[in-house]
């Protein structure tokens, strides 16, 4: 079976199925992504990106990821007659440890989400996400940022 063949396969049957996300979790890591340690991933995770980019993706420890998340590695028009006026977009995503991606949240290509951070709902994070930081909105803006007490061993730098 070719490698193109096997990535879309665990793909798919890691964004469909319905109970287990450990599972899940493990297709993701057989499909070439980078995923730490009791990280949480619901259904319906959609990775847009080619089958030859592995190492593109890179989820930290404890990260937990909301139902229909969308993470865009690679975009482009493919035959549209505006393909040679307009810049493919091809990149990577690293979400920190204990980040919590919202319900919906979209993030773009060449994006860092920072350790604690919090997406919202439906957010479009365009630009990378502070540590400890909540965005939300279209694009995403940053709404407050996180008032971690030291007592709870959480290193905040």
């Amino acid at each position: 079976m070719s490698w193109n063949i096997k990535k879309r396969l665990l793909k798919f049957i890691a964004k469909n199925i319905p109970t287990g996300q450990r599972f899940r979790r493990k297709c993701l890591i057989m499909a070439g992504y980078e995923i730490g340690e009791k990280t949480y991933i619901a259904e319906d995770l959609i990775i847009i990106d080619e089958p030859d980019d592995k190492g593109r993706v890179k989820i930290g420890n404890r990260v937990t990821i909301a139902e229909r998340v969308t993470l865009i590695i690679s975009s482009y028009p493919n035959f549209s007659k505006i393909r040679p006026f307009v810049k493919d977009l091809h990149g990577y995503i690293e979400i920190d440890d204990d980040a919590w991606l919202g319900t919906g949240c979209i993030i773009m290509p060449n994006i860092k989400i920072g350790k604690g951070a919090v997406i919202g709902a439906g957010a479009v994070v365009t630009r990378n996400v502070p540590d400890f930081t909540v965005v939300v909105g279209i694009p995403a803006k940053p709404l407050k940022k996180l008032d971690i007490p030291k007592s709870e061993g959480i290193e905040t730098n």
